[in-house]
């Protein structure tokens, strides 16, 4: 374990960058910096949202990617279709575990796989009558789908399919909403142009067709908005919402529908949990509708409470009750979450490197096991998501933006983590390197890690990565040098 001071840690990236070439070192330099809580805006330490250097290799998705995977897949009573060669939308479908409730392939179709496979004479001739004809054919296949999305990948963009005058069309002959979403991979610098995108098109082709749509309202009805069920977190959140005398009118994407989408209008306030990816539409309803958004993060004892206090702050005195009750039930709960488990984290190092929310969101819930976050970054998050970090993160901490392999294996030797907390494309390169690791993208295949029971979930997974019995047979770099050491002085 190995805690560095600001100038070992500034001495630490210098080292790093001496790899490359001078016009990378000055680009690289720029997503790279030494954590300070005095600066209230990240934009004067670390630069985000840029376009990854051709050749330095990244883990970032595309646009399309962060449309289809992220905002409208885990829509579940919609088909949303992957315009475009087989690939893409082979390697989409199911990936996230956004869990749902429903009958797959009758009413709900999330985890299935709907494609135009594109072939090379649709590149030449161009795949208009293609997508209308597969759009007919799937509404006779599943006629109780409620609507299509088109989700275009980057040939579309290039050939000019106008797939908004199809989208208009067969809405019409089928009579259901058929939304285009102009998602090509090539688009923007990340995944990130890609929840913009989706964001913009549930603006103009949903909550703008809404007009005639009958719902009773009361004054406790709230949307969680950027949750996308994996593993159940959006399922943990809605019962202490419930629990609180709130009515969950609508939750998206995960286990959501068309229907929520369109009464989301209504409600008396937004819960966004992902602001890197709904922060868009939930400013379009404050501006348009007068419905205030509020960011919340239901990670760990302390933000959970945090979080139904201020959500309760907004309601009157019976909810604020309410939440104090639903507060000290759990308490005990909680009390022995952390009297098993935090002896044995207490002291232990992570470093993370996630997309979304969790650089900042899970930070707590590792402090209240007595863990500590010493370096963490974002795969494509912007300056606000940075902004947001800043206050969660200690002082002379490294913080990171867009790394490369060779950046975090570098980073990871010299700080020494206990553990790792990324995604699925860094797993088995630092599992193999000796250190435990958790796949903080879809919970490793378990959770949920939201709300209470989620915590304790959250812990116990912990503990198992750093117990496993594996690792006494795997030795990280370091460790690897120390003993090839004694064994010369011997």
């Amino acid at each position: 374990m190995t805690t560095l001071s600001r100038e070992e840690t500034e001495a630490l990236i210098a080292e790093v960058l001496e790899v490359y070439p001078e016009k990378a070192k000055k680009d690289r330099a720029k997503h790279l910096t030494v954590n300070d809580q005095s600066i209230e805006q990240s934009k004067k330490c670390i630069t985000s949202n840029r376009k990854t250097l051709p050749g330095v290799m990244t883990v970032r998705g595309c646009a399309y990617a962060g449309s289809k995977g992220v905002v409208w897949g885990p829509i579940k009573d919609m088909i949303h279709i992957s315009h475009g060669p087989i690939g893409c939308g082979q390697f989409s479908r199911a990936g996230r575990r956004n869990y749902y409730v429903g009958t797959t392939g009758v009413d709900t179709f999330a985890t299935m796989n709907f494609t135009s496979d594109f072939q090379e004479k649709d590149i030449v001739f161009g795949g208009d009558k293609k997508l209308s004809k597969l759009i007919e054919e799937i509404d006779q296949l599943f006629p109780l789908n409620k609507g299509i999305s088109v989700q275009s990948e980057c040939p579309i963009g290039l050939i000019g399919d106008d797939i908004e005058a199809i989208a208009k069309k067969t809405s019409a002959a089928i009579g259901k909403p058929v939304v285009p979403v102009r998602c090509e991979g090539f688009r923007g610098v990340s995944q990130s142009l890609g929840h913009h995108i989706a964001n913009d098109t549930i603006r103009d082709w949903v909550l703008d067709k809404r007009d005639g749509v009958t719902m009773e309202t009361t004054p406790y009805d709230v949307a969680i908005i950027g949750d996308y069920n994996i593993g159940g977190d959006a399922w943990a959140t809605r019962i202490l919402l419930e629990e609180m005398a709130l009515r969950v009118v609508a939750q998206w994407s995960g286990d959501g529908t068309l229907a929520e989408m369109m009464n989301t209008p209504k409600v008396k306030l937004n819960l966004l949990h992902c602001y890197r990816s709904m922060n868009y539409i939930s400013r379009h309803m404050e501006e348009k509708y007068g419905i205030p958004y509020m960011e919340y993060n239901f990670f760990g004892l302390t933000k959970i409470i945090e979080s139904m206090r201020r959500i309760a702050a907004f309601f009157d005195d019976s909810v604020k009750e309410k939440c104090e009750a639903v507060i000290a039930r759990y308490q005990p709960m909680v009390d022995a979450v952390i009297a098993r488990f935090k002896p044995r984290l207490q002291g232990k190092k992570v470093m993370l490197y996630v997309g979304g929310l969790r650089p900042r969101h899970i930070i707590g819930a590792y402090e209240d096991l007595g863990m500590e976050v010493v370096g963490t970054g974002y795969e494509f998050g912007h300056n606000d998501d940075y902004d947001r970090t800043i206050k969660e993160m200690g002082n002379a901490t490294l913080i990171y933006d867009d790394a490369n392999g060779f950046e975090l294996e570098e980073f990871v030797k010299r700080i020494k983590p206990d553990m790792v907390g990324s995604g699925i494309k860094e797993k088995y390169i630092f599992q193999k390197m000796g250190i435990p690791f958790r796949q903080m993208h879809s919970w490793d295949y378990s959770g949920p890690y939201h709300g209470y029971d989620g915590f304790g979930i959250f812990a116990r997974d912990m503990d198992i990565a750093l117990s496993n019995p594996v690792w006494n047979n795997l030795l990280p770099p370091w460790k690897k040098v120390t003993a090839e050491a004694v064994k010369e002085a011997a």
